[in-house]
C-alpha cells in the first residue's frame, strides 16, 4: 500500500475514532446529566409488538442523492447493498407468510439497488401491495429511466420525498436541482395515471428543516398542509398526488450530526420528550412491522436499524432472517427495543413513515 492511501485509511480511522468518542460523550451525558426520562420509563405498558402485517426492507445505502436530513446517510460514495443471498432468504419469507400485507422497499435508492425487481414481483404474484420509496430524481439517471413505467405496470404505492412545495427549502436539503426534477418525475406518473387511477397512488413526504436555534418546532398540521401543497402543486404544475405524509426530524444519522455540530441534540431530545403524546402509542408503526436491512438482521423499525439496535427475542437472542425461516413464524419479538429518539415518534400527533399518527 502506498503512502497516500495509506494516509488515507489512517484519516478514516481517525475520523472514525472521533465519532465513537462523539457518542460515548454524549452517552455519558446523556445517562449521567440529562434531566431526560428514559423512553421506556415514559411509558405506561410495555411496548409490546403485535401481528406483523409490514416488511420495512431497506435495500442498500447507496444512493444519487445526499441528502443533509437523510438518517440514513445514504449517497452516492456508499456502497452497500444487499447480497444475492439475502434476496432470496426475503423472496422465502414474502412466499412463506400470508400474514404479511405491505412490503415496503427503501434504502438508499431502492429502484438502484440489488434485489429490487425481484422483490417487487414477489410480492406482486403473492398479493401483496409494495411501497417503494422514492426520491424521484433517479428516474432521469442513465439506466433507471424505465422506472417509472415499470411502477406503473406493477402497481407500486410511489411515496415519494418533497421536503417542501417551494423550490429553495428542498434544493437546500436535498442539491440544487432536485426541485425541478421532482416535479418533473411527479408530472410524469400524473402521465402514466399516478393520482389519476385508484391503484395508482402517489404520496409525498414533508420533512422540516433541521432546527439552527432552540427555537424548535412540531410538525405542521398534516390536513392543513394537504391542502396547502395540493393547492400549489396544481396551480403551479398541474400536478396531483393522493397524501401527503409530516415526518418529524428524528436525531439519527446527519440529522444528528448537524444538530450535534451546533450543540442543538440534547435541547431537541428534550423538546421532543416535552412534547410526549401517549395517545400515539398504540398507533406506533414499530408495533406491526419488522425492518430487515440489507445483510439480512432484525429491526423493529428503520431508525433502529442505523443505531443497530437489534431486534431480540424475549431471551435477549439477536434476530436475522434464517432464524425467523427456521421458526416458521414472524412472532418471536415480545418487545420493542427503545432508545431517547423514539421521542420523535411520540411528539405531538406523532411521526411515522405514513405519517401523522393521530389528528391534531
Amino acid at each position: 500500500m502506498g503512502a497516500v492511501a495509506v494516509k488515507k485509511v489512517a484519516s478514516r480511522q481517525v475520523r472514525y475514532l472521533s465519532y465513537q468518542l462523539s457518542l460515548i460523550s454524549d452517552w455519558l451525558l446523556f445517562t449521567v446529566y440529562s434531566p431526560m426520562t428514559p423512553f421506556v420509563e415514559k411509558l405506561k405498558t410495555p411496548l409490546t409488538k403485535q401481528k406483523i402485517s409490514v416488511l420495512q426492507i431497506n435495500l442498500g445505502k447507496r444512493c444519487n442523492l445526499a441528502c443533509s436530513h437523510c438518517h440514513v446517510e445514504a449517497s452516492p460514495g456508499r456502497h452497500e447493498e444487499m447480497t444475492p443471498e439475502v434476496c432470496e432468504q426475503i423472496i422465502e419469507l414474502i412466499e412463506r407468510f400470508p400474514q404479511i400485507k405491505t412490503v415496503d422497499l427503501t434504502g438508499g435508492a431502492p429502484e438502484m439497488l440489488y434485489g429490487f425487481k425481484p422483490i417487487v414481483e414477489t410480492s406482486r404474484k403473492a398479493g401483496k401491495e409494495v411501497i417503494v420509496r422514492s426520491n424521484l430524481t433517479i428516474y432521469f439517471e442513465k439506466g433507471f429511466t424505465d422506472i417509472p413505467e415499470y411502477c406503473a405496470g406493477h402497481q407500486l404505492r410511489v411515496v415519494a420525498s418533497l421536503p417542501c412545495y417551494l423550490a429553495d427549502n428542498v434544493d437546500k436539503m436535498r442539491g440544487m436541482g432536485v426541485y425541478d426534477r421532482s416535479i418533473a418525475a411527479l408530472q410524469w406518473l400524473n402521465r402514466l395515471g399516478y393520482a389519476q387511477e385508484p391503484n395508482l397512488i402517489v404520496d409525498l413526504v414533508y420533512n422540516p428543516q433541521i432546527p439552527k436555534s432552540e427555537n424548535f418546532s412540531l410538525t405542521p398540521d398534516q390536513v392543513s398542509l394537504t391542502r396547502d401543497y395540493k393547492k400549489f402543486l396544481q396551480e403551479h404544475f398541474n400536478i396531483s398526488f393522493n397524501n401527503l405524509f409530516t415526518i418529524t426530524n428524528l436525531p439519527v444519522g446527519r440529522t444528528r450530526f448537524h444538530l450535534e455540530h451546533r450543540q442543538l441534540y440534547q435541547p431537541y431530545l428534550q423538546f421532543l420528550e416535552d412534547h410526549f403524546n401517549g395517545d400515539t402509542v398504540e398507533h406506533l408503526m414499530c408495533r406491526n412491522q419488522l425492518s430487515i436491512d440489507y445483510l439480512g438482521n432484525i429491526y423493529d423499525c428503520d431508525f433502529n436499524q442505523m443505531e443497530d439496535l437489534v431486534a431480540c427475542t424475549s431471551q435477549g437472542q439477536k434476530l436475522t432472517l434464517p432464524d425467523l425461516l427456521q421458526a416458521g413464524t414472524l412472532e418471536l419479538i415480545a418487545e420493542v427495543q427503545t432508545a431517547s429518539y423514539c421521542y420523535g415518534c411520540t411528539a405531538g400527533s406523532g411521526s411515522s413513515c405514513g405519517g401523522a399518527l393521530i389528528s391534531s
